[in-house]
């Protein structure tokens, strides 16, 4: 595994990954298509946020996407799952020892125990509204300990 900074390079990777990552939460409404994904990330995501990648014998296998007090995005391609990618990209992104905050989904169960696991703390529970999917979802916060 190699974690690298992400580069304009890796916006189809990270596009598709974004969206097949999606798909797997088969409770979420499916909003964009690949093409748009990968738009989004070349065009708004990867130019301004710090992103950094996980590559499996040059293949992207994760990535995350974050700031100096939000993890805004963290997704591993579901082939990948279980591997030790997001562990990895989350240690990355935590390494700076700040707290870090990020919303998830009430019913991703998975990216739940994940972030619990790893000493994150639900503190706040909305029904969704705020979200483009509509669909409710929980603010977790690292713990100072953790990280």
């Amino acid at each position: 595994m190699i974690l690298r900074p992400a580069e304009m390079r890796d916006a189809r990777a990270m596009g598709t990954l974004h969206i097949l990552a999606m798909r797997t939460l088969t409770f979420l409404p499916q909003l964009h298509t690949i093409d748009e994904a990968v738009a989004w990330m070349g065009g708004e995501i990867l130019p301004k946020d710090p992103a950094w990648v996980a590559e499996a014998d040059g293949v992207v296998a994760g990535y995350a996407v974050f700031t100096d007090d939000w993890i805004n995005q963290l997704y591993v391609h579901p082939d990948r799952h279980g591997q030790g990618f997001g562990a990895a990209l989350l240690a990355h992104v935590l390494a700076s020892g700040a707290p870090k905050q990020l919303w998830t989904f009430q019913q991703n169960e998975r990216a739940r125990r994940f972030y619990e696991a790893r000493g994150f703390r639900a503190v706040e529970f909305t029904d969704g509204e705020a979200n483009e999917e509509k669909t409710p979802d929980v603010r977790y916060e690292s713990r100072p300990s953790s990280v």
